[in-house]
């Protein structure tokens, strides 16, 4: 795969994935939105059909992997390192631009929210925030779920009865033509409904703080505070479980 191939398709992939997860969670959120307070299910799901569409678009090209801690666990299976820093740095622009995207989406109820007596916080449109601030905790828990993502990731594109394996090519093969995106789109689903709970899930680097960026530029009205101070959990965190997952994949399969 080339440099621009793997640009191109990580850049693409990741947006749209940042533009279904940031819009269900706007969705949810803003006031005058058909889907308001449709809950946590409506949005587990909303970010796995993002994953299945934005994976789907950018597999030919890149493997789709759109989050650093996926890249990082296929470099220590692969031991190919090369190509990790036009992955990440490709996975952070595709977030901040769907995050963009996004908020041109919901322009008017961005507007209107601002306006509204009960007015919501915009920054969990964008990113992820702990139920409970306790750093230990929240980064534990974003390991664990982080590995729980990456690990069967790892697996699927081992397994000869899911798709056709992985794709060929330098540091990209992680999903088959068949239905690996699919199953990988359902496990964020069951992650987001059994392990999102104390932090949102963030379980990817870019998937946060693209969209954090996004949020601190944006003119946003009473938009609040982008929570700097606990922006370097949900990117440690799912970088420490990536490795994890690698490393167990290596020594177990």
């Amino acid at each position: 795969m080339s440099n621009a191939d793997i640009l191109l398709g990580e850049v693409i992939g990741t947006a749209i994935l940042i533009l279904f997860g940031a819009g269900v969670c706007a969705a949810v959120t803003l006031h005058h939105s058909k889907a308001k307070a449709a809950g946590w299910v409506v949005i587990s799901f909303g970010w796995g059909f993002g994953v299945l569409a934005g994976a789907y678009t950018a597999a030919p090209l890149s493997g789709g992997h759109l989050n650093p801690a996926v890249t990082v666990g296929v470099a220590v299976d692969t031991g190919e390192w090369s190509k990790v820093p036009l992955y990440i740095a490709s996975q952070m622009i595709g977030a901040a631009l769907g995050a963009v995207l996004a908020y041109l989406v919901y322009f008017a109820q961005f507007q209107a929210n601002a306006d509204a007596e009960n007015a919501q916080p915009t920054l969990g449109i964008f990113s992820t925030g702990p139920e409970i601030r306790s750093p230990v905790a929240n980064l534990v828990s974003e390991i664990i779920a982080t590995v729980a993502l990456v690990l069967p990731i790892l697996a699927f594109g081992r397994n000869a009865g899911i798709g056709i394996g992985p794709i060929p090519g330098e540091n990209a093969g992680i999903y088959g033509s068949g239905i690996s995106i699919l199953l990988v789109s359902l496990l964020v689903v069951g992650i987001g409904l059994s392990l999102g709970g104390p932090t949102g899930y963030a379980i990817n680097p870019a998937r946060d703080l693209g969209p954090r960026i996004t949020h601190a530029l944006l003119p946003i009205p009473n938009k609040g505070t982008s929570d700097w101070g606990y922006a370097w959990i949900p990117v440690a965190g799912p970088l420490v479980g990536g490795l994890l997952a690698g490393l167990v994949f290596n020594a177990a399969f």
